[in-house]
């Protein structure tokens, strides 16, 4: 009885089950990671956080504290009644009595005095305790799983290979073909173990710049309040003060809600990470589990974990919230001698016809222009059109990209970023960095793309402006230099379309 109150008391009031990473809200109630998270998620639009156990408000999201007390009281009680999964000795029916293996045969478990008397017959097959013999037989024939398809990835009886839909396809025996699956598992787990230990660096290194943006943030606010004090002091006008504090609040409320806007992206990326690195310790934990089996059917029939999957592939609906305008003009003086830019410093456009312009250190070599603005903070995006039929780049670069040589193309070295296609590929898409190039799986239809960057929180996304929005690729980076705006073109043109300040862009203004 004190055992069922326990558990009920370790029980998620979300998912009604046990605490599984448990974590707590200012309010004192606890719950699942993924459960509240889930939740929190969903109240994301309205921007109208509260605990779904007392309802209390929250002005921000709140921050989720791992309860780590209640996660090893759950431990420790999960520890405490895993006798309760004991399988017990069939014919042991007085008393309970462990059993010592179970005969796939009789389907019967039997303790150590009933196994001494049991046939010792090759038919009678006697495997660790289970409570789910079934599992170890055909569904076909009734008969033991003995082989493995190779060809349909199933574990397979004797009859399969003789008689069945398996006849004629190669086999390999439940050892051989568990230990090649637990080797593959090895090679994934390494995988995993690397991309959680970059994770991990990542989330310090967002930390890290977190505090740098509040450090500075501080130190601008204390700069603006001496500096208007300094302004007051010796003042006999009243009315000149009045004047000089309106405009000293008005400077600090900006820079508090910069301060906000950057700390609040950050702390939002941090969170995902911080939920992809437990994931990633689930998987590890479940693929050293498996290696460490000893039944090879129970490493077969175990469905396979671990995948590295890229949910950035997925098309999400998204809203682009905006710091700065985002009105891209191209530099004239960087455009390569082949790239002609227009009046309004909107359009570059390829020719097959060298110009003359003059020679400057910053003018690319190779057909690219980047821009004039320079981001170095916040968020922003901006729009191009694509025309022609021949390739196009468009991305974002550090200002000491080189400018000569192969090397200076962007997307071939690790100062650029880009999205690469074009009717002369047969619009297959790729998005470049450091000459790694990943391709994308579907054609864009658009015309239109558009590049999204949150500078603080080190991301760089493109999508494609068609109805609903598409989201193609995000990057994750460091950023340790101010970005500008880069276009490469080749028999063709890519026009700039600019961005809007302080809008959403899912088709209606956001205030």
């Amino acid at each position: 009885m004190a055992s069922a109150v326990l558990r009920k008391e370790l029980e998620c009031s979300i998912c009604l089950k046990l605490y599984t990473d448990p974590v707590t809200l200012r309010c004192g109630h606890n719950f699942c990671r993924i459960c509240i998270d889930q939740v929190l998620n969903r109240q994301d639009e309205a921007e109208d956080y509260s605990c779904p156990e007392c309802r209390a408000e929250f002005h921000e999201r709140p921050a989720l504290i791992k309860n780590i007390t209640l996660c090893n009281i759950v431990k420790n009680f999960l520890s405490a009644h895993r006798d309760d999964a004991l399988i017990f000795c069939t014919y042991c029916v007085d008393s309970p009595v462990p059993a010592a293996k179970s005969c796939l045969r009789c389907e019967a478990s039997l303790c150590n005095k009933h196994l001494r008397v049991h046939s010792k017959g090759p038919e009678h097959v006697l495997t660790d305790p289970s409570t789910s013999l079934e599992n170890r037989k055909c569904s076909v024939h009734k008969k033991i799983l003995e082989y493995y398809c190779t060809e349909d990835e199933a574990c397979i009886c004797v009859s399969c290979c003789l008689i069945g839909k398996h006849r004629g396809h190669k086999l390999e025996s439940l050892n051989e073909a568990s230990e090649k699956k637990k080797k593959t598992l090895k090679n994934v787990l390494q995988k995993i173990i690397t991309k959680r230990k970059e994770t991990e660096e990542r989330v310090q290194s967002l930390k890290k710049r977190k505090r740098k943006a509040q450090d500075k943030a501080c130190g601008e606010a204390n700069r603006v309040n001496a500096l208007y004090t300094d302004m007051r002091r010796g003042l006999d006008d009243l009315e000149k003060k009045k004047q000089l504090d309106k405009l000293e609040k008005r400077v600090l409320s900006k820079i508090s809600k910069q301060d906000k806007q950057a700390s609040l992206s950050l702390s939002d990326v941090i969170q995902k990470l911080e939920i992809e690195k437990d994931e990633l310790s689930r998987k590890m934990k479940d693929i050293e589990e498996l290696c460490n089996m000893t039944d090879p059917l129970t490493v077969l029939q175990e469905p396979d974990t671990g995948d590295l999957c890229d949910p950035e592939e997925e098309a999400v609906n998204v809203t682009f919230y905006v710091q700065d305008p985002a009105d891209i003009l191209l530099d004239i003086h960087t455009a390569a001698r082949n790239i002609v830019i227009s009046d309004d410093r909107k359009t570059a456009t390829w020719v097959d016809k060298k110009q003359n312009p003059p020679e400057t250190a910053e003018r690319f070599q190779y057909n690219q222009v980047m821009s004039s603005e320079v981001f170095h903070s916040g968020r922003h995006y901006w729009d191009a059109e694509i025309g022609g039929s021949g390739l196009w780049s468009i991305g974002m670069c550090y200002p000491s990209i080189d400018r000569t040589g192969c090397e200076s193309r962007i997307g071939v070295n690790v100062k650029s970023w880009c999205l690469h296609g074009g009717q002369w590929l047969n619009n297959q898409y790729s998005v470049r960095y450091n000459c790694n190039a990943i391709y994308l799986p579907h054609q864009i239809s658009s015309d239109k793309v558009r590049v999204y960057l949150d500078y603080d929180a080190g991301q760089m996304s493109f999508y494609e402006l068609c109805d609903p929005i598409k989201h193609i690729y995000t990057f994750i980076a460091t950023f340790t230099e101010p970005l500008h705006a880069v276009l490469g073109v080749y028999n063709g043109y890519i026009k700039v379309l600019g961005g809007s300040k302080g809008k959403s862009q899912t088709g209606e203004d956001s205030s």
